[in-house]
């Protein structure tokens, strides 16, 4: 049995990851994934969240992803999105902006006839983030 798999991530804009690692965990449309050399064969929806890649040399790192596509096959996974970002580039202070704004705005026009859902999505990719943030300084 194998012990490592390639691993292919792709954004709109360009390729951020493209080699061998051990494992990856993914939150999926139906939970928390944990895709390891010799899963079974998947096609599913991923949800904003973490991206977590567990390298070959035992490295680790986090990637935000704003959800996206994951196709399993026999020797190669795929991620789709239209957003990635890895955890180093991520910058705290301007994600505390974007939530505190967008939580501003939906409080206020709360009783007004605005779309909920997409100013929710918003707040939470944005504390998803926070979330690739927290966990990379755990890794420090």
């Amino acid at each position: 049995m194998p012990m490592d798999f390639y691993l292919d991530i792709v954004s709109v804009e360009k390729r951020i990851f493209s080699g061998l690692v051990k494992k990856i965990r993914v939150s999926g449309s139906e939970g928390e994934m944990g895709i390891y050399p010799g899963h079974a064969q998947l096609l599913s929806i991923i949800k904003p969240g973490i991206v977590y890649i567990f390298h070959k040399n035992k490295a680790e790192e986090c990637l935000y992803i704003s959800g996206g596509i994951l196709e399993i096959q026999p020797s190669i996974i795929s991620i789709l999105a239209d957003i990635v970002i890895r955890g180093v580039d991520l910058d705290r202070k301007r994600i505390l902006q974007a939530k505190k704004q967008a939580e501003e705005y939906y409080f206020k026009h709360q009783n007004k006839n605005i779309n909920t859902d997409d100013l929710l999505l918003k707040i939470s990719k944005e504390i998803a983030k926070l979330r690739v943030l927290e966990i990379m300084d755990k890794f420090k």
